[in-house]
C-alpha cells in the first residue's frame, strides 16, 4: 500500500483524496488557510531543503523548522523539500 505525504508539513495519508481534503496547519498562506499539497518527489532516506540545503530524515522534521534562506525572508517560512 502506498503512502502519500504533504509537501508543506510531511503528514502521511493513505490516499491522495484524503490528503487534498484536509486543511494544512503549515500552509504558506497561514495555518489551515489552504489544503495539504501532495509531495511529488520520490521517497528518500534524506530530504533536502531547496532553499538552503539543510537535510533531515523525514519531510515532517525538515518542514517543521524555519529556513534561514526562505524567499520571504530569513526564518519567515519553513524549509521546503526538493523533489
Amino acid at each position: 500500500m502506498s503512502t502519500f505525504y504533504c509537501e508543506y508539513c510531511g503528514t502521511k495519508f493513505p490516499l491522495i483524496a484524503n490528503l487534498t481534503a484536509v486543511p494544512c496547519y503549515r500552509h504558506p498562506n497561514g495555518p489551515n488557510k489552504g489544503r495539504h499539497k501532495l509531495y511529488e518527489g520520490s521517497h528518500k532516506s534524506q530530504y533536502t531543503c531547496k532553499y538552503c540545503g539543510a537535510t533531515n530524515n523525514s519531510i515532517a522534521n525538515l518542514t517543521s523548522v524555519p529556513c534561514p534562506r526562505h524567499p520571504n525572508g530569513s526564518l519567515k517560512g519553513y524549509h521546503a523539500p526538493t523533489l
